[in-house]
């Protein structure tokens, strides 16, 4: 039997799982009625395409990611060559670069009247052309530069905790670096790419910035349009049920088709196994150099060089405006987050069991929700609230399109990411340390400000960064659901770049740039103890 604090730690689990299945449960009920006319005009003139359009898009991502992330894990990690020290934490550094700005930039750089190319023209005559950049190729390159660093890191840390004795003992039966790396070193790691090529299509699912700018049309594209072009809320839910199945669908199969894989017992490796030379150290140290240039390097001088030819002139009075709107919604999402996220921690741990872990695990699956996906599900719900409810007592509609329904999908879509750094924090505070404060007659919100919160208060405030930035960098979430006239830095992002002004974009999109790179940091710093 459970007692009445075990309840209460139940009914606030189930209720944040409930915040979570709302969305879908929403977009379930959309299906109620369905445009007849709207929906044979989509397949007559776009669904096969946008079918076709994301299938591509997911696959040639799928093995773009593996391919340059685990080849990157393995270099960093088993070899040594000249700059590995370095490239080991440069190569996370992409993180800081959102998918739409990396594929604005590479437009600017790479298209015929770019800089790149109006130089070949001018050197060699008009006969040398580089492939089109707004292509599907295109499309996939810059998406493979920006999500190789989940494949990156989860590969890059399955390598180091693998011991020398399985890959030397290998070697001593005849195996090639390559064949023992075949045979051992990569079934190991496999749990661990799975899961970074999952979430890195997940991200590819969910993209709208990125493939808006490339104009090349996705479900997310879709949802945006047939929301704004229509004017049909039902239809764009209906497209955005699709869109969750095929995030779902891509979950379970992770998970089903993950291979459970023994673990090691040997300590984790601090040295390299291969020390490269000649030919063979070149070419891993341009291979490095070159991601970390195409995803790091030359975006960040573009757009340093954009900014001060142009977009320094918009610093004003309304970029200011953008930059206090960015920060209050990330701060107030942040905060939120957090403090749920922590109560959901103290929930696992007051009541175990299997209905509180199921409760948990439902309300941290929001991560798994597309921003449009979420944030047509929430105008939908929002609206009926508003019909039925809101405008019968207040005269006028107070949910749609306001701060608070804004501030409510930031929190389903990101309690996951706070979740998982406070559930570790907590973790490491040891029960008897609780157990010997109130035994000497500290309890309740003492015991948790003199015990509790000075131990969690490194994990709290990783979580809240993280939950910060992502906030800063969110875009379909946000220029759906934002209040008239709440414009943030990623709403001007996308405002510059449907124009094709990329110098204009560059002053907002570098400001998220140098703050995306603040969690980056902080997970270089704890990648760097690993390794």
């Amino acid at each position: 039997m459970r007692n009445q604090a075990q309840r209460r730690w139940l009914a606030l689990a189930y209720t944040a799982a409930a915040l979570v299945l709302l969305p879908a449960s929403v977009l379930l009920l959309s299906w109620q009625a369905i445009d007849g006319e709207i929906w044979s005009h989509l397949w007559a003139t776009q669904l096969p395409r946008l079918l076709g359009n994301t299938l591509v898009l997911v696959l040639g991502v799928g093995i773009g990611v593996t391919l340059v992330g685990v080849s990157l894990a393995w270099l960093t990690s088993l070899c040594e060559f000249p700059g590995r020290r370095w490239l080991d934490w440069a190569l996370m550094l992409p993180f800081a670069i959102p998918a739409y700005v990396l594929a604005f930039v590479f437009i600017g750089v790479f298209d015929f009247a770019g800089p790149v190319q109006s130089a070949l023209r001018e050197w060699f005559g008009t006969a040398v052309r580089l492939p089109r950049v707004r292509s599907t190729g295109g499309v996939i390159l810059v998406l493979v530069l920006v999500f190789y660093p989940y494949v990156y890191l989860l590969a890059r840390t399955a390598f180091l905790s693998q011991g020398r004795g399985l890959v030397e003992a290998a070697r001593s039966l005849g195996h090639s670096p390559w064949r023992a790396f075949f045979s051992v070193g990569l079934p190991m790691a496999r749990p661990a790419i799975g899961a970074g090529v999952a979430l890195a299509l997940m991200e590819t699912l969910a993209d709208f910035g990125a493939v808006s700018v490339f104009n090349f049309d996705t479900f997310t594209t879709a949802i945006y349009k047939t929301w704004y072009g229509f004017f049909s809320l039902s239809t764009a839910a209906q497209l955005a049920s699709v869109l969750l199945l095929a995030v779902m669908l891509l979950l379970y199969g992770e998970r089903r088709t993950r291979t459970r894989v023994a673990a090691s017992s040997e300590r984790g490796r601090r040295q390299a196994l291969y020390h490269l030379r000649g030919w063979r150290a070149a070419l891993a140290s341009g291979w490095c150099l070159g991601v970390f240039a195409c995803a790091f390097v030359v975006p960040l001088l573009q757009l340093l060089a954009w900014c001060w030819q142009r977009g320094r002139f918009d610093f004003d009075e309304r970029y200011l405006a953008l930059v206090l709107h960015t920060l209050y919604l990330g701060t107030l999402a942040a905060l939120l987050t957090v403090l749920l996220a922590l109560l959901l921690a103290f929930a696992r741990r007051a009541v175990p069991g299997r209905a509180m872990a199921a409760g948990v695990g439902l309300a941290n699956l929001g991560y798994a929700l597309p921003g449009s996906v979420l944030a047509v599900a929430l105008m939908l719900a929002f609206s009926a609230l508003d019909h039925w409810l809101v405008i019968p007592l207040a005269g006028r509609a107070l949910l749609l399109g306001s701060l608070g329904a804004l501030v409510l999908a930031y929190l389903v879509r990101f309690l996951a990411v706070a979740y998982g750094p406070l559930e570790a924090a907590l973790g490491r505070v040891r029960p008897s340390l609780a157990e010997a404060a109130r035994s000497l007659g500290v309890a309740g919100v003492p015991l948790f400000a003199r015990v509790y919160l000075p131990l969690l208060l490194p994990g709290a405030l990783s979580a809240a960064l993280l939950v910060f930035v992502d906030v800063l960098k969110e875009m379909p979430a946000t220029l759906l659901m934002r209040p008239f006239g709440w414009d943030t830095l990623a709403v001007r992002v996308f405002e510059m770049t449907s124009e094709g002004e990329w110098a204009r974009a560059s002053l907002p999109a570098l400001s998220l740039v140098l703050v995306g790179l603040l969690p980056v940091i902080v997970l270089v710093r704890r990648s760097a103890r690993l390794g």
